[in-house]
This record gives C-alpha cells, structure tokens and sequence, in this order.
C-alpha cells in the first residue's frame, strides 16, 4: 500500500479505453502521487485541492470518485449490510437528496440496478434507525452521488465529486450528428504530442469538437473553465474559499501563435461549430469555412491534421471507398510535411487511404472499436523518406511539422 500524506486521500479518475495513459500524465502534471493505471481508470493520492484541480483541471477524465469503503460480498445481502455499516453521516445530512449508481462485473451479481436498490436501502434505514428519518433519492441531479463498483466479489463504495460527466464541458450548444466526445477528442491531440507548436486543421470539423479542444490545449485553457458545477460543491466538507482559489488561478495560460483550421462540406455542421466555438469565446483563434476537404489546395504551414471522418453507417461501402481515396490523394498531394491523424474503425476506410501509416493506436469511440492512425506526408518515395526518417531522429520526435 503506498505511504499517504497527512490530510490525503485515495482518487481514482475514471476515462475511455485507450487514454489511461494520457490521463495518467495530465495527473502527475498537477502534482498527484502514487499514480496506478488499470483499465479505463487511473489511481492516485491527493487532498481535498487535488480532488477540486482532478474535476476542473483534467481534459481525459470522464469522472474522479472518491472511496470511502471497499469490502467483499457473496450476494446482495452482502452488500447492504456493508453499506450500511458505513457512517454516511460524515459525508451527508437528511436534508441531502442522493442517488446511487452501480457498476458489476461478476458471476455472482448478475443485475446492476438490484445491487444499486439494495444500496441505496442500506444508505435509507442507516439513517432510519439513527435518525428515525430517511433522506430522499433524486435520480436527477442529486445532492449526493454515490458509486458502487462490483468486480468479482469485491466491493469498493465510492463517492462521485464530479456529477455530470466530466466531457460535458459546458461549451457545447450546438451538436451535430454522432458528435465526438469532447474527452476522446482532448485525449486524441494529445495522444499526437501536439501542444500548440504549429497550425491545426481539422478538414471534417462537424460542430468542431476537436478544433476547441485543441485551442484550449494550446492556450492551456483548462476545461472547468465553462463548467457551472460539481457534485462536490454539495459536499459537507466543501471549502468554498479553496475552490475558488483554484478556479480564479489563470497563471498557466499561455500564448498561442498560430490558429486552428477547421471546414466542412456541411454549412449546417459550420453553422454549429460557430456557435460552438462563440460560446467558448475562441472565435480569434479558430477559423471555420464551408468547404470541402478536396478543395484544399494551399494549407497554411506549418501544420498538422487531426481528424475524424465519417464512417457511419449511413454511408455505403462506395461513399466510403471514395472518400476515403480523396483523403490519401489530398494528403500525398496537398499537404507535404504535414503529420496527420485519422480516426476510423474500418479497416477498408484505411486501406482506402492508400498510404502507410506511421503509427496506430486503439481507441474507442462510443461503443466503437477505432484505430487513430499516423500518416507522416511527404515528398518523393517512401525508400527515400526511410532512409531521412532514420538519420534524423529530431524529425521523428517532433509532431507537428518537420524541418525542410
């Protein structure tokens, strides 16, 4: 067990598959320790202002729960007995609504919403036979969110200090069709390594997910910036004082000296990345245009492409072929010296592309299974650019744009 400090405490950051390690980095960043990752999830120590920077700091953290008691159980008999030992006085008061969520991977608990009904009653007759009151159950927007996590047969309770989803960042008022996750899309750039050292382009923008995320990356912008609460607020213990201290402290921000492209063949999809990016006061540094991606004929450098396509299944195999054709054709001719990213989950989609790639990773996208693939775009035959790929490891390391 890792030795904590006075006045610390267990976290563990919830995330998408594939981004642990991404969430794992941001995490010792803003100072956190003993940091393990496991799967869709990292682990870690901190205090109450750790617990406030995970929650409005963290750009791939879906949600940061706090446990609060962890215990074995055979059945769900087991369950409310265990829970119901725990002092829930200390964490909530009769004038608090809660709700419960849980979460079961076992051969002996086969049914979610039974384990959470027979915790949400453990919770109830505590106070019951206390109290002889019993505080009530909101299924939305409850003061109180409590976490069960059945794995096996063991237990762990957890309190939810952020409510909503962390990737509902508040900026969003306009959503376009399928639109991607605004934690997939932060944890996508920074998979890239990009950081704001060059332009950005997205030529598939849809509402422009991936182009305010990549703003705010490059002027350090945290994401709790447009969000209006947390469930922590509600807390017993919350210190106002602190939160603030945290949230007032812009000290980080920094200069962004190149801008993020972003176009469409859509005007309704324009329409609403506009208003997106408006309501997340970037107009300055983020460019929108109708257009298609076969239209680009002179980008601005130095740049690089993070993208993510259509590949919905309202497209046809042909749509898809030829779409995805237009994207290799582009990138071969157009945008020599670009590094570019691409989202798909298809394996046609990428050999439609027609080029190699340099690198792929695993992610998902909603209950997709994709690959983010790395396509490094340049001139003459690929011999040729091995030979220069080997001799020059700076140009390999640096995402984004190589030196001519």
């Amino acid at each position: 067990m890792p030795v904590m400090k006075e006045n610390h405490f267990r976290m563990v950051a919830k995330t998408l598959f594939g981004l642990e390690d991404v969430l794992a980095g941001e995490l010792k960043d803003i100072g956190a320790e003993n940091i393990v990752s496991g799967r869709r999830m990292v682990a870690y120590t901190g205090d109450k202002a750790m617990l406030y920077k995970s929650n409005f700091c963290l750009r791939t953290a879906l949600r940061i729960l706090k446990p609060i008691a962890e215990f074995k159980a055979t059945d769900v008999n087991d369950v409310y007995s265990q829970v119901k030992k725990i002092e829930w006085d200390r964490f909530m008061s009769l004038d608090k609504t809660f709700a419960v969520d849980a979460v079961v991977y076992s051969e002996v608990f086969n049914h979610s919403k039974f384990v959470a009904y027979k915790t949400k009653d453990a919770i109830a007759d505590y106070f019951k036979e206390k109290y002889d009151q019993r505080p009530s159950v909101r299924i939305n927007n409850p003061d109180i969110y409590v976490n069960i996590h059945v794995s096996h047969d063991d237990c762990t309770v957890s309190l939810d200090s952020s409510g909503e989803s962390l990737h509902k960042r508040g900026y969003r008022v306009a959503q376009g069709e399928a639109p991607l996750s605004e934690v997939l899309a932060a944890g996508m750039i920074l998979k890239t390594g990009w950081r704001g050292e060059s332009n950005f382009i997205d030529p598939m923008c849809g509402s422009g997910t991936l182009l305010i995320e990549a703003a705010m990356i490059a002027l350090n912008i945290v994401p709790g910036v447009y969000r209006k609460e947390y469930a922590f607020e509600r807390w017993l213990d919350f210190d106002s004082d602190l939160f603030d201290e945290i949230c007032n402290d812009d000290s980080a921000e920094q200069k962004f000296e190149f801008k993020c492209y972003g176009s469409d063949i859509s005007p309704v999809a324009i329409g609403k990345a506009t208003k997106n990016v408006k309501s997340a006061s970037l107009s300055k540094y983020i460019e929108l245009k109708v257009m298609p991606m076969q239209k680009y004929t002179d980008p601005p450098r130095p740049g690089i492409i993070v993208t993510n396509p259509p590949y919905g299944e309202r497209l046809t195999n042909n749509d898809l072929d030829t779409l995805y054709a237009m994207i290799g054709e582009r990138l071969k001719h157009v945008f020599t010296g670009f590094r570019a990213w691409i989202l798909s989950y298809k394996e046609e989609c990428f050999y439609s592309i027609g080029l190699h790639h340099s690198q792929r990773i695993k992610l998902m996208n909603a209950e997709l299974e994709c690959e983010f693939r790395c396509y490094d775009i340049f001139e003459g035959k690929n011999k040729d650019y091995k030979k220069t790929f080997k001799n020059n490891k700076y140009e390999h390391s640096f995402v984004g744009f190589r030196r001519s």
